[in-house]
């Protein structure tokens, strides 16, 4: 799994110009799910998503994680994470998952950032979006397993 986590003031989706999922404080997280990753690999990235001290405390500092700050998520699929661009101009995803695979886990990610206690606005899977944010800092973090 590969995450995109963007801080933000304020969040929103949108399909078709209905908001589907919207959040003030916390983090926009772009989810790819990729061959091979788990429910367990998306349990420990939604741990580690909410214990990152990416906020700022009364002294400007980041000592914050999303859970002392009561923020929020707004999860979006985003299988492009994967795309590969070493050939040509038109990227390649073959090393994205599936998509019945990739909803799983993009769902597992979700539940699993609930059921640590935070309040989750979620995307629709496959659903053509608009995401609109305001990116606070800018702080925006690349998180992978790895990580």
């Amino acid at each position: 799994m590969r995450l995109l986590l963007q801080r933000v003031s304020r969040a929103e989706v949108r399909i078709e110009g209905t908001v589907v999922g919207a959040i003030g404080t916390g983090l926009v997280a772009l989810v790819g799910v990729g061959h091979g990753d788990t429910p367990e690999v998306a349990r420990g990235l939604a741990a580690k998503t909410v214990a990152l001290r990416i906020f700022g405390d009364d002294e400007g500092l980041t000592n914050r994680s999303l859970v002392e700050v009561g923020g929020a998520v707004l999860a979006v699929s985003q299988f492009t994470l994967y795309a590969d661009t070493r050939k040509g101009r038109r990227p390649s995803f073959l090393d994205a998952a599936s998509p019945e695979i990739a909803d799983a886990r993009y769902r597992d990610y979700a539940d699993a950032l609930e059921a640590l206690g935070v309040t989750v606005a979620r995307g629709v899977f496959r659903a053509s979006m608009e995401v609109e944010l305001v990116n606070d800092g800018p702080m925006t973090i690349w998180l992978d397993p790895g990580a």
